[in-house]
């Protein structure tokens, strides 16, 4: 099913009350209390009902919920893709070492203890 919500029209707030649902059923998903939850992530219960009932709560709360509910990859979108130009990677190509070469000279090849 895909997803029809237009993010950019929903007001702040809707999108915070967006969060919270998405903890809220996460957790409950997971059979685990909010006690459960706000303990493993060091926070008070109180700022977890604050999160899963859209009413605040921190950056600084939310990443340690989320990494107790396992759902870090979500930020995965916020990673940023360099993108090389092909004239980069050709140059880079190039120069790349092609051929291992001697160290030493030929006397001392003929030396060796083989």
């Amino acid at each position: 099913m895909e997803n029809t919500n237009n993010y950019y029209e929903m007001s702040d707030k809707a999108l915070i009350g967006l969060i919270g649902t998405f903890i809220q059923e996460t957790r409950l998903s997971q059979n685990k209390t909010q006690q459960q939850t706000a303990d493993a992530a060091g926070i008070d219960r109180t700022t977890l009902v604050q999160i899963e009932n859209g009413r605040g709560g921190t950056l600084i709360s939310l990443i340690p919920v989320l990494r107790v509910l396992q759902q870090l990859h979500i930020f995965k979108t916020f990673e940023i893709q360099h993108q090389v130009s092909p004239l980069i990677l050709a140059k880079l190509e190039q120069d790349k070492r092609k051929r291992a070469r001697n160290k030493g000279t030929a006397a001392d090849n003929l030396n060796s203890n083989w």
